[in-house]
């Protein structure tokens, strides 16, 4: 068994040699070039010769695992877009493709793989010929390279028939050694490979860095957004009412001693106006952070706001502790923007929420028996609800069948006090 896998993988790494090492030569070649000819029109080719490494070296992971079970992980940022045309877009891209240090990375495999790479993976077969060389001098073979000269095998220098033998004794351990480890010395070449391309935690950084990077943009719009919010409120809300009531009080002075009872009925008006600019606030404070979510907790907060629902909704919490308030604030009005869902558009007659704390993330589910087909994107409250999320590093999925049922699941990584 070991010796048919050393026969395939000697013949794996032949076909190797001759297929994908001429492919890694030409696109190194054709790299050093677009790189060395930027100014002269080289940042127009570029794009598109990384895309074809990337390609090629995405090609050699696969073999990789296919072959020899060796893994590796891409950890390749996203091709910037081209926005535009010209050659200022076109210099934007190369010049973000010329810091991406896996650019350089790939372009360093590309060089390994033309000469040692290649080396690595004709190994198995040049020894397999190695030893066949081996047998054939002890047949006889050496008679016909054998002249004036001695003909060098190895370490040994063949003669006549005594350094004949010597040669096929020598061609037979090595046959020995090469059935039992080909798989193995192909396997070395993909480990080769995998020094330079493989970098999973570079990616899953990216990956972490890229979504942060968006969030925080976006944290910053919502938070721009929710201060012009609270602004307009204010202005068109409690603020008039206030002025309002301030301009009864100054008429209530002037008029209290001429005519008591119009005094009387501005009085009521003023303290009506009070009693909506109070409302008015509170109702203000409460969409900013609800006073029983920093009192009580998510649980209660929760609780609370599901009573406020024209639903049946049945609330189960499993938290031993407490979140930290950004995250509390965050969880809860996804809650509130997943249930608002569920009341306009899911046509939902009950509707669950499950919030429970696993594995360093809090976890909450909003589940309802509406009709589906809820989706993020296009306009959805949900967009929303995954960058505020985002902003935490949570990520939000949706599953809403056509036909329901909905379930919106939030996990948000956070430890519990």
């Amino acid at each position: 068994m070991r010796a048919r896998a050393s026969v395939r993988a000697a013949t794996d790494g032949f076909r190797l040699s001759w297929q994908a090492m001429p492919v890694s030569a030409l696109l190194f070649i054709c790299c050093v070039a677009a790189i060395l000819l930027l100014p002269v029109g080289g940042l127009f080719a570029l794009p598109g010769v990384v895309a074809q490494v990337r390609a090629h070296a995405d090609r050699r992971r696969k073999l990789a695992a296919e072959l020899s079970g060796v893994a590796m992980a891409a950890g390749y940022r996203p091709l910037p877009e081209v926005r535009g045309s010209g050659y200022p877009a076109y210099l934007e891209r190369s010049a973000a493709l010329l810091r991406d240090p896996a650019t350089w990375r790939d372009l360093g495999w590309l060089f390994l793989d033309m000469w040692a790479g290649w080396f690595t993976a004709v190994l198995p077969l040049t020894l397999f010929l190695f030893a066949a060389e081996g047998l054939a001098l002890a047949a006889g073979m050496w008679r016909l390279v054998v002249h004036d000269i001695a003909f060098p095998y190895g370490f040994l220098m063949v003669e006549g028939q005594a350094t004949a033998y010597a040669a096929g004794v020598l061609g037979l351990v090595v046959l020995h050694l090469t059935l039992r480890n080909g798989e193995r010395l192909l396997r070395g070449h993909f480990l080769l490979a995998r020094a330079l391309l493989d970098r999973p935690l570079t990616a899953e950084l990216n990956r972490r860095i890229d979504r942060l990077t968006e969030t925080r943009h976006d944290a910053v719009d919502s938070s721009a957004a929710e201060l012009r919010r609270i602004e307009r409120d204010l202005h068109d809300g409690a603020q008039a009412r206030l002025v309002a009531m301030g301009m009864h009080l100054n008429t209530i002075e002037a008029v209290v001693e001429k005519d008591p009872a119009m005094a009387r009925e501005l009085l009521v008006e003023a303290r009506k106006n009070s009693s909506e600019a109070l409302a008015e606030l509170r109702d203000l404070v409460r969409g900013i952070h609800p006073p029983v979510l920093a009192e009580r907790g998510l649980g209660d907060a929760v609780r609370a706001l599901a009573l406020r629902i024209p639903l049946p909704v049945e609330v189960t919490v499993e938290l031993p502790g407490r979140a930290g308030a950004p995250v509390e604030a965050a969880a809860y009005f996804a809650v509130s923007e997943a249930l608002t869902n569920a009341v306009k558009h899911a046509e939902a007659e009950r509707v669950w929420v499950d919030i429970s704390h696993a594995d360093g993330s809090l976890r909450v589910s909003v589940t309802d028996n509406g009709g589906g087909g809820a989706a993020i994107g296009g306009g959805s409250g949900l967009v929303g609800v995954e960058r505020r999320l985002g902003t935490f590093d949570g990520v939000l999925a949706v599953s809403s069948p056509a036909g329901g049922p909905t379930m919106v699941t939030m996990e948000i990584p956070c430890v519990l006090s």
